[in-house]
């Protein structure tokens, strides 16, 4: 009979023992610490870590730097330069000086960096092999298979809270912040609290990285790539004792972990974890976090990418069009035939405004233009294609309501002459001419097999450009043609017009209001 056992699960674990007789440390045949009380550090996934009393190191050291770094099962590592024979290594020891219970055995001792030595005499020790085994269990499982039917990020960090109370973990509040690609918002920032219902999300501009709440916070040290923060809240820790600790503290709160959670382009994200237990986390259960992190980050990577995708597209070809992407409209040729009013809308002088105001100022007053009128289409229903230098082209889809969609264009039209000379522009009101059309127009992809362009063609988008022009011409902001007259109450016939590249005249009209 053959019998299959299973392989042990082992946790994460730090252990620190005593080295016996003496111990000694050389840089290039230079003694740097020699002890009869040396101390290793055994930590999963980790080689050993030899620490020397401070009283055994036999060289200068200077003060402690500005660097620190930051452990979730050691604390604060401060950093201090050593001086030999006249070479100053920057950074070559460190200590910490507050260790966290886990490592209280190291408090004060020295440890040297990789470059800062060049060979370790044990003596008579022999240091032994990590066994680092598996880290598995239930929610290792579940991460692996449990969790392909989340959709959102805000199920995943509720199920995710969830399932590591059920494994026991003290957690209290959980939150992952997450660095995006948007134009406006820097990033999303998901909090799952004990006792809520919801979890709360918030999406802060870029200017969060010179508020002094993220400045002076652990997001803003993890992010920057020094590592976790672990601070113990019923201890005093002034090293590493940021402002948020004093409001966890006052809600009851005693333990806090801030970990890295890194992206495959290099972007490091964070998760922290606060408990309100007594004894606060212990090491097996931060070191099975900390074994999934690299894993947990991998779903918030998808679910930002969808994000980023989607919110790229938005910007760069409008939310309806972005959609067609996403839905996989994505080949050329690729697209549908609808009914719908076209907008053409060109800033008028614009030649003499940039040579008058400079290319920055002006590049600034363009921009207000552009979301003014992208504001106003919105709003009224349709989407703004594209920005073509000075102009904006801009789709209201008709569905199953063509009266809508030509009465939506000339609203836009008339709200956008109005609201265009408030724009503030040094020394004169800028001024625009605007053209629209109704008809059927193909809404899809265009260009080459290499680059496309998600847009609309069609006779009524050509009218619309050509009427703009005219418009500018007879001195008339808003010209439509005839297939818009059904929306104008007050619009005055211009005739038959001739329009450049249209074979056909245009019979056009101009809105007397505007």
């Amino acid at each position: 009979m053959n019998v299959h056992t299973s392989p042990q699960v082992q946790g994460y674990s730090i252990d620190i023992e005593p080295l016996a007789g003496r111990v000694e440390v050389f840089r290039n045949g230079k003694k740097l610490a020699s002890s009869e009380r040396a101390k290793v550090m055994y930590e999963t996934r980790l080689p050993p870590t030899i620490y020397f009393p401070k009283d055994d190191v036999l060289v200068d050291l200077s003060d402690a730097t500005d660097l620190q770094t930051f452990c979730p099962f050691k604390g604060t590592a401060t950093y201090r330069d050593m001086q030999i024979d006249g070479e100053r290594l920057s950074n070559s020891v460190w200590a910490y000086e507050n260790a966290l219970p886990e490592s209280e055995g190291i408090e004060g001792h020295i440890g040297f960096t990789q470059q800062g030595y060049t060979h370790v005499d044990l003596g008579e020790n022999v240091l032994r092999s990590t066994s680092d085994g598996n880290i598995s269990g239930p929610l290792i499982d579940w991460l692996l298979r449990g969790t392909w039917t989340l959709d959102t990020p805000q199920d995943f960090t509720r199920a995710l809270a969830d399932k590591m109370t059920e494994q026991g973990i003290a957690v209290s509040r959980l939150g992952v912040l997450v660095w995006s690609l948007h134009p406006l918002i820097a990033g999303k920032h998901y909090i799952w609290e004990k006792g809520e219902d919801e979890i709360s999300t918030f999406a802060p501009t870029y200017e969060i990285h010179d508020h002094p709440a993220f400045t002076n916070s652990p997001l803003r040290h993890v992010s920057n790539g020094l590592g976790g923060v672990r601070q113990r809240l019923n201890d005093d820790h002034p090293e590493n004792s940021f402002p948020i600790m004093e409001d966890l503290r006052a809600k009851g709160a005693t333990d806090y972990v801030a970990m890295p959670l890194p992206f495959s382009d290099g972007r490091t994200n964070v998760l922290t974890l606060t408990s309100d237990h007594p004894d606060g986390f212990t090491t097996a259960n931060l070191g099975l976090i900390f074994e999934c992190a690299v894993v947990i980050a991998r779903f918030y990577e998808v679910f930002m990418q969808r994000e980023n995708a989607q919110s790229l597209l938005e910007t760069y070809v409008g939310k309806r069009s972005g959609a067609r992407v996403l839905g996989g409209d994505i080949r050329r040729g690729d697209g549908d035939e609808i009914d719908a009013a076209i907008m053409f809308c060109d800033l008028r002088g614009s030649t003499r405004l940039e040579e008058r105001l400079g290319r920055d100022r002006y590049i600034v007053l363009l921009n207000e233009f552009f979301e003014t009128i992208s504001d106003i289409v919105h709003e009224n229903g349709g989407e703004v294609l594209k920005f073509i230098g000075d102009a904006v082209l801009a789709v209201f889809p008709a569905g199953n309501d063509d009266m809508a969609a030509r009465t939506n264009a000339l609203n836009s039209a008339n709200e956008i002459v109005q609201r265009v000379p408030e724009i503030e522009c040094p020394d004169e009101s800028l001024d625009c001419s605007i053209g629209l059309s109704f008809g059927r127009v193909t809404y899809g992809n265009i260009g080459s097999r290499e680059r496309l362009d998600f847009t609309v063609i069609g006779h009524a988008a050509n009218v619309a450009a050509r009427l703009g022009d005219y418009g500018k011409t007879v001195g008339h902001r808003i010209v439509v043609s005839k297939d818009i007259l059904t929306a104008c109450g007050d619009c005055d016939p211009l005739g038959e017009v001739q329009l450049h590249n249209v074979s056909q005249p245009v019979a056009c009209f101009a809105v007397r209001s505007a």
